[in-house]
């Protein structure tokens, strides 16, 4: 049978309010599709496992609710619902219910999820070729030097830090998204955070 933690309840408890039934429809929505499923904290967020892996993740930020389903890449998704942009999950930003992709569209990727999770599919992790060029471009470099706590945030990375940020930023598929990246970029470097802090305990 599906376990249910303590974590969870309070992880949701102290979501903003617009946060909270979002959470709680969906992570209902995941009992009921899998009912063995077992919920753990993970990146300081509720995930879901099944068969011993991860199944999917839910989070409350500030002004937005995520859904990551763990092997969306592996998934049949011919209407290309599913999305990968950071932290707004496989499917955009969720402000309200309304935002919330129907039940039945979830539930269809829940039941894929079960399956890869029974099959033990795994999914590849992502390698950063090494002829790629992860060099920052002019305009990244450009901006950094506009902010000062930014800048200095940056020079004292790590490659991996650096890289994390250039690649997250040059592989936005159109300018707004890009000019959208770079900005958060900026804010968080400023505020001394790498690329993936929200995921580090």
């Amino acid at each position: 049978m599906g376990k249910r933690e303590n974590r969870v309840d309070q992880y949701i408890a102290n979501a903003k309010p617009f946060a909270k039934p979002i959470l709680d429809h969906v992570r209902e929505l995941i009992h009921e599709t899998c009912p063995d499923v077992v919920e753990v904290m993970k990146w300081s967020a509720p995930h879901f496992e099944y068969k011993g892996e991860i199944l999917c993740a839910i989070a409350g930020f500030k002004e937005h609710a995520a859904i990551r389903l763990w092997k969306a890449p592996l998934m049949d998704d011919p209407k290309r619902l599913l999305k990968d942009d950071g932290s707004a999950g496989n499917f955009g930003k969720i402000l309200s219910m309304a935002d919330l992709p129907p039940d039945k569209i979830l539930v269809l990727f829940l039941k894929q999820a079960m399956k890869l999770n029974e099959a033990g599919v795994k999914v590849e992790k992502r390698i950063v070729k090494k002829e790629m060029n992860t060099d920052a471009p002019d305009y990244f470099m450009k901006a950094l030097k506009k902010n000062k706590a930014a800048l200095k945030t940056y020079e004292a990375f790590s490659p991996g830090n650096k890289r994390d940020y250039i690649v997250w930023i040059t592989e936005a598929k159109s300018e707004a998204t890009r000019n959208s990246r770079l900005a958060t970029a900026i804010e968080w470097m400023a505020e001394g955070k790498t690329r993936m802090w929200k995921y580090k305990k």
